[in-house]
């Protein structure tokens, strides 16, 4: 009964997997989501002492099998999710596996798009840029993945005021916080709208 009405969800993580940690605690009590597997591109990450530790299916992968159209794109394919969510995942989709998966993939970026977005802006980058400029918030956006970094629809965005006293570190931690509270919601709300 539970594999005909349950979501099926997949991970994309590319460093320590504390979003991905955070997502999987939310849904566990939740008989109507199944987290089908952790996909991986770093051999040295973090979330992979994470998914062993919370008995998570991991799959890691190279640039080859990422990119080519009979290869993680199938096996995404084989494991009919309702949505794919990038937890802090660093490479860009490969366009294939984007039109494979229509309005089904969403990231998660600390910064409030379009601002101290695109190729090469991610993590602590972003938090440095923010302080550098002198901005008065910054925060989280949750968008679609489309063929371009970081222009996909924005889905939800969360704000927090910074002071200018912040160090980007200061940043950081404000940014996770918000990102923990406000991701599984947002994911639960695309999994069942008609909750919402």
């Amino acid at each position: 009964m539970r594999q005909k009405t349950a979501k099926n969800l997949i991970l994309f993580a590319s460093g320590s997997g504390s979003n991905v940690e955070n997502i999987v605690r939310y849904f566990q009590a939740d008989s109507r989501v199944c987290i089908r597997g952790v996909f991986c591109n770093n051999p040295k990450a973090g979330v992979i002492e994470r998914c062993q530790r919370l008995g998570l299916p991991l799959y890691c992968f190279n640039r080859v099998a990422f990119e080519d159209p009979d290869g993680l794109r199938l096996l995404l394919l084989s494991l009919k999710p309702d949505l794919l969510v990038l937890a802090g995942f660093l490479w860009k989709v490969p366009e294939h596996v984007v039109a494979t998966f229509p309005g089904q993939i969403i990231n998660i970026h600390p910064a409030l798009l379009p601002g101290y977005g695109g190729k090469g802006m991610y993590g602590m980058r972003v938090h440095q840029a923010v302080v550098a400029a002198g901005e008065k918030e910054s925060g989280i956006t949750i968008h679609y993945v489309n063929e371009a970094y970081d222009e996909g629809a924005v889905i939800f965005q969360a704000r927090v005021a910074l002071e200018g006293t912040e160090s980007p570190e200061d940043v950081a931690a404000m940014i996770h916080a918000l990102e923990y509270e406000h991701f599984p919601p947002v994911i639960a709300s695309l999994l069942f709208p008609e909750n919402g």
